[in-house]
This record gives structure tokens, sequence and C-alpha cells, in this order.
């Protein structure tokens, strides 16, 4: 056992001890009187069901600047089940390169080589806390990628590997970036998100953008092998475009509707994406600060510009711990995430089950800065607990 260190319990703990990096805190000022207007017990097919999610499109397009021949889509199964389709739709016409740096990346991967089992596949990995060499990418071919490594804290800096004339189509997940970061839309015709990420939704729902020349591959390409119904975008050769309206393919949950228009509104009334971008990066700011003074942890992204401002995944770097076994060290991060539940200063913050042992907390637009500024002393007496 190392010799016993000290650190006084905190006197304040945050307001709101959500940083879960999914589902995330809801946003301020949230309430279940903000679902009252939500419709309920009518079909999702009726006018009133139709104009709901049919906002829900437009006021997500709107807030997130998508250029005007974009379509935006509400999916099945979150964001998985947005990628899943656009990966068994739209695959298979040309080569693929493949980006993984985490869990998530590497599941598509997965998926792509297994169980579609494409040939023409060229994966690019990293280790969790880096990014592959972005420029390896062969823009005729179609490339997929995360934007933000939800599981690693590594994020993309900017599109500019990606070319304007590519032949390619670009797949991008972005389910914990967008809303959070800057994403340059001509850059990118497919992309994914969730709702239960930086807006602080509820689960179960997928949203899909695609660019007119995804939309032109879906037209003009049929995959060889069976599509499941909840994959298909298009009918007779045609897109279809009522999906892009509000007819989802499966029966959303008109609560969870409500809710995410409950978000929208909070976004759209402190000002936009600017502010919602804004309000992350000061969060990332925050605990950034904090870093610098503790000397026991690091940021697993050890560059600032490839840096989460989002999901911000932590490494603990002190001698003591590095010295233990990875089980060792992933009882030591469950402890300090236990003891911090107990305490109500800070629920579900461990790292990923398949990340190295550490901790995750969630900055996105929804989380206070004044309750991450509240949380990092709780940190450093709940590293005190477990160093023993």
């Amino acid at each position: 056992m190392a010799a016993a260190t000290t650190s006084p319990k905190p006197d304040r703990r945050p307001a709101t001890p959500f940083f879960s990096s999914g589902p995330c805190a809801k946003h301020p000022g949230w309430s279940y009187e903000n679902l009252k207007s939500a419709c309920l017990g009518r079909s999702h097919r009726s006018k009133a069901g139709k104009a709901k999610l049919a906002e829900a499109i437009n006021r997500s397009a709107a807030l997130l600047g998508l250029p005007p021949d974009y379509r935006l889509a509400i999916v099945p199964a979150s964001d998985t089940g947005a990628v899943e389709m656009a990966l068994w739709s739209l695959l298979g016409e040309r080569g693929v390169d493949v980006l993984a740096w985490e869990s998530f990346g590497s599941g598509w991967v997965q998926d792509i080589t297994k169980q579609l089992k494409l040939k023409d596949v060229r994966v690019f990995e990293a280790d969790y806390g880096s990014l592959p060499d972005l420029n390896q990418t062969d823009m005729g071919r179609d490339v997929i990628f995360t934007w933000n490594g939800t599981t690693s804290g590594v994020r993309v800096p900017h599109g500019g590997w990606i070319s304007t004339d590519r032949a390619g189509l670009t797949i991008c997940d972005a389910t914990s970036a967008v809303f959070a970061q800057d994403l340059p839309w001509d850059k990118l015709d497919v992309t994914t998100f969730s709702w239960q990420k930086v807006l602080g939704g509820e689960a179960a729902h997928g949203m899909l953008a695609l660019s007119p020349r995804a939309v032109a591959r879906l037209e003009n390409y049929t995959p060889p092998w069976p599509m499941p119904k909840l994959f298909r975008m298009t009918g007779g050769g045609r897109l279809t475009a009522d999906l892009f309206q509000g007819a989802t393919i499966n029966t959303p949950s008109m609560l969870a509707v409500e809710d995410y228009l409950s978000a929208l509104s909070w976004a759209e009334k402190i000002g936009g994406l600017s502010a919602l971008i804004a309000r992350a990066n000061a969060n990332l700011e925050v605990l950034s600060d904090w870093v610098a003074r503790a000397a026991w942890v690091d940021f697993l992204a050890e560059d600032p510009a490839i840096r989460s401002n989002t999901s911000v995944c932590l490494k603990i770097v002190d001698p003591w711990f590095t010295g233990l076994d990875k089980t060792e060290q992933a009882k030591v991060s469950k402890q300090m995430a236990s003891l911090l539940e107990t305490e109500n200063a800070a629920y579900d913050i461990d790292s990923y089950r398949d990340a190295p042992p550490g901790l995750r907390i969630w900055a996105g637009s929804t989380v206070e800065a004044s309750d991450l500024a509240a949380l990092t002393p709780w940190l450093d007496w709940a590293w005190a607990q477990a160093r023993g």
C-alpha cells in the first residue's frame, strides 16, 4: 500500500452532478413541464405527429446551418442505427478507407469487414489518445470516420484533409461533436448523430444528414446484399422523400420528440450554434486549468489540437497508479467513480469499458462551467481516497 495522501472533503457539490457521456445532462432550465405539449396518444403519422417530427428536423437543420440542399431524417436506433443505415445502403460501390482510434470507430471496422465482408478495405488505426494520419486517406474511395471519439476524447481538428472534389463519399459519425463543434458540411456527405449527446435528449432516436452526392449514390447504386427494412431509404430507385419530412421508418417516442424540441428551444434562446460551441469550449477550459494544477492526472489526448471539448477523457499518471496492472488500475478508477456517486458529486464518470482505465467527464453544452469548477476538488478528494 502506498503512503497515505490527504485531501479535504470539499464543502460544495456541483448543483447538477450529471456528467455521463450519454445520455447526457439535460439542458439548464429543463423541467417535466417542458413536455406538456407532447403529441401523446396519437399516431406519429397523424397530421399533428408528422408536424412535430418535421419541426424537429427543420429546426435541427437551421440550428446546425445545414446547406439547403442537404437532407435530414429521424431514424431508428440512435446514432448507431444512423451509421448502420449509411454503411449498408451506400458502401460497396468503390473501395473503402476506415479510420479508427476508439471503440466506436473500431466497431465500424468490424461491421465493414466482418458483416458486410467488403474486400477492398483499408484500415487506418491509432491508439486511444491519438489520431491516425488523416492524409493517408484516398478521396477516390469512401472514407468512414468519427469526428469526435466519445470513448477516447480525441476529435478531428479540421476538415482540411478532405478534398472538395472527392470522388468517394465521406461518412462521419459525429454524435458527440454535432452542436458543440464547427463541422465543415461541404466536406461531409453523410453525418450521423443522436439526441442524447450534446443537447441532452432522450435515447433511441438517430439523425442522418445526406449531401446531394450521398443522395445520388442512393439513387444510382444498389448494394448486392439484402437490405433490412429499417435501413431502406429508397423505393423504385428514388429517395424516399417522406423520410426526410417526418415520416419515420418505425414508431418514434413522441415524448422524446417533445423533449428534443425543448432542447432545441433552449439552444435557440441562448444564441444558437455559436453559443453552444462557446459553452463547451468554456467547459473544457475549466478542466484544462484544473489538469494543469493536478499532478496525478492528464488528458488522454496529449495534443490540445485534437482534444475533445465534450467527452473529456483523463488518464491517471501518478507513478503508483501506472505501476499497477490494468485490472488493478480499473479497480481504482471504478472506486473513484463509486465514491463520487455516493457523495452525489458526480455520476457515471468512469472510463468506457474498452478504453484505458481512467475518468471520462462530459463537458458538452448542457453542462454548466460552475458545476465543473465545483467538481474538480472532488476529483482530487476521490483520488486521495483511492490512492490511500
